[in-house]
């Protein structure tokens, strides 16, 4: 038995997919029970009286040459949320399996959980080493009920860039026993290449990707999860199908044409730029009493006053992220990298009597 299917719920390997109507674009629909005609003001290319694309093999293909891989090892979802509930659906039982995090992190991952009946290991990332993976207590942590291990990097809301030698110590070393996910929602504003090419030499590796962050694709949800084909295959089992509107394939295929991605890499490059600018700006005020470096589109903050910080910065019209609560992150905000004339009001308003 594969290391998938002895991880995968008994319920999903035996799942019967729901059977969707006949998908041929060239014939006329009359299989679907849909509105026959185009609401008023409908300039989609498709139409939305009609159900999109059951799986966007179309959409899925073109996000595979995107990212280097087959498009067998790839299936679409609606931003990493859907990839991360997919993925605790289909090998996490209620009342049986868990989930690993580090915290401070993302929280979809323990929400997905928490939602599925499973359990959740926190193994906190050490914040004196700047949220570094502590492997020992990993190691020391897991137990034969967990069945994934989420690590973020660049880690949300730390900015940090988790290192690719533990990373690849904690999924050899977990080789039989979990699937480790990697999520790269930042990884395009990251310093170093991610693990998309470490896929075939660890099978039991999972990375997820998003288009929110660098393709400025946010308000259209769509993200994938990248795995070896036994993976994707139990995901399709789970996904409903329809699950990615036409208007998300179309603004995709837009967002994706080659000019395009001319303009997102220098976005990114530009955004990087900022980063830095903003960074040591934040450092030399009064307020601020550590700048973290990052590798995303972000960076997180401790501050002297928080809730002062939070209050300067919406008097001047912005919103921050106060994670200042939180007993790994205290006094901390995390501030989102904007326009540069977005940056510099913030700035100004920061420093604001």
């Amino acid at each position: 038995m594969s290391v998938v299917a002895k991880l995968a719920r008994p319920e999903i390997l035996a799942l019967e997919p729901y059977r969707h109507a006949a998908w041929e674009p060239g014939l006329e629909r009359l299989n679907a029970n849909e509105n026959p005609w185009r609401f008023p003001g409908d300039n989609s290319r498709a139409g939305l009286n009609r159900y999109p694309e059951p799986h966007p093999y179309g959409l899925e293909e073109r996000l595979a040459r995107l990212y280097g891989v087959p498009r067998t090892w790839l299936i679409a979802g609606r931003g990493s949320d859907e990839g991360i509930d997919l993925l605790v659906r289909t090998f996490c039982a209620a009342g049986r399996d868990a989930v690993l995090t580090c915290p401070p992190t993302f929280g979809m991952y323990a929400v997905a959980a928490r939602v599925q009946g499973a359990g959740v290991v926190a193994v906190p990332l050490v914040r004196c080493a700047g949220y570094a993976l502590d492997e020992g207590a990993i190691a020391a942590a897991l137990t034969p009920a967990v069945k994934l291990v989420f690590l973020c990097t660049p880690n949300n809301p730390t900015g940090n860039r988790l290192d690719t030698a533990a990373i690849e110590r904690i999924t050899q070393g977990l080789a039989q026993r979990a699937l480790v996910v990697v999520d790269e929602a930042y990884a395009d504003f990251a310093d170093a290449p991610g693990f998309l090419g470490r896929l075939a030499a660890l099978p039991n590796l999972v990375v997820l990707r998003t288009l929110s962050k660098a393709y400025a694709l946010a308000g259209a949800r769509c993200g994938a999860v990248i795995a070896a084909p036994e993976v994707i295959e139990l995901l399709r089992r789970v996904i409903p199908p329809y699950a990615i509107p036409a208007p998300t394939s179309e603004a995709v295929l837009h967002a994706l044409e080659a000019a395009r991605l001319v303009q997102a890499r220098d976005r990114i490059a530009r955004l990087k730029a900022e980063r830095g600018r903003v960074a040591a700006a934040l450092a030399g005020l009064p307020t601020v009493a550590r700048v973290y470096p990052s590798e995303a589109n972000f960076v997180l903050v401790e501050c002297r006053d928080p809730a002062a910080v939070m209050a300067a910065a919406r008097r001047g019209g912005f919103l921050l992220r106060d994670f200042s609560a939180g007993p790994l992150t205290p006094g901390c905000v995390r501030i989102s990298v904007g326009t540069a004339e977005q940056n510099d009001r913030l700035l100004q308003s920061l420093t604001a009597p």
